[in-house]
């Protein structure tokens, strides 16, 4: 069976038993495909990584409302009624 492998870097579950923070090590701060029986079992991901990809679902998310709401009216507020009322 074949599968997308989603980084260059692999190890095998042996090897992140062995010593988890040279696999990561070995990733250079990407992602690594840990392997269990050649199989992919799951990604090991550093954790400036994941935050960086939970940035990017967060700003689709909102181009995604943000264009949902693009074709909606809208009102114009004027800078001087804004301040008027403080």
């Amino acid at each position: 069976m074949t599968h997308h492998i989603l980084t260059d870097i692999s190890a095998s579950i042996s090897e992140l038993k062995a010593n988890s923070m040279k696999v990561v090590a070995r990733g250079e701060g990407m992602p690594v495909l840990v392997l269990n029986r050649n199989e992919p079992a799951f990604y090991c991901v550093p954790a400036k990584a994941y935050e960086a990809l939970m940035n990017l679902v967060e700003d689709m998310e909102l181009l995604a409302l943000a264009n949902g709401r693009i074709d909606e009216e809208s009102i114009k507020i004027y800078v001087n009624d804004l301040l008027a009322s403080i």
